[in-house]
């Protein structure tokens, strides 16, 4: 969609810089409509980049606002949430996400679950960043993260289902049907 527009933006914008006077024959408006026309592009562009928050990875001063431990360590289960000001937590795993995510008042107070844009795990097999809120999760299996017992993410049900089978998993279940009493009962 981002390219669409730059594209539309590029077809208003470089015939004019080739002949300014052009503009009222050509588009059949005059320079203070075309003025109009290029703001509405470039308020519709920078919304669209705005809210493209891709994952960042966490630096060495990086810690996890539920445990402390520096989430560089764990690479292989950074987590993260991303926030409308720019602002990311990171966490060692899934679990503490939850836990923060659960109880974003007493971590972070000036931040609301409205103020989130993003939420990411890092794929169990494929070691990627994935969106936690498409990710399915394994639980009660006997892989463990850096904090004990842990949801472990997948980007989709046939690779949870054959994890679940082989590490012996209890269930599997969508970002949606995580509630604060099983991540409780992980601790």
């Amino acid at each position: 969609m981002l390219c669409e527009l730059w594209e539309l933006c590029e077809r208003l914008i470089n015939p004019i810089l080739k002949d300014p006077h052009s503009i009222k024959w050509r588009y059949g408006m005059n320079l203070k409509s075309f003025t109009v026309a290029i703001l509405i592009c470039t308020m519709v562009i920078s919304v669209a980049t705005a809210e493209e928050k891709h994952p960042i990875q966490p630096s060495k001063k990086d810690k996890c606002p539920v445990c402390g431990m520096f989430v560089y360590k764990y690479p292989d289960w950074v987590g993260e949430i991303i926030f409308k000001d720019g602002s990311t937590a990171f966490f060692d795993g899934p679990k503490d996400l939850f836990k923060y995510y659960f109880n974003l008042k007493k971590y972070n107070p000036e931040k609301t679950i409205k103020d989130i844009t993003a939420i990411y795990v890092t794929e169990y097999y494929d070691m990627e960043i994935i969106d936690a809120k498409t990710a399915v999760f394994v639980i009660g299996s006997d892989v463990y993260g850096p904090m004990g017992r842990e949801l472990i993410p997948f980007v989709n049900k046939s690779d949870a289902e054959g994890f679940k089978k082989d590490h012996k998993g209890k269930r599997i279940l969508r970002f949606e049907d995580i509630k604060p009493g099983i991540i409780k009962k992980l601790d």
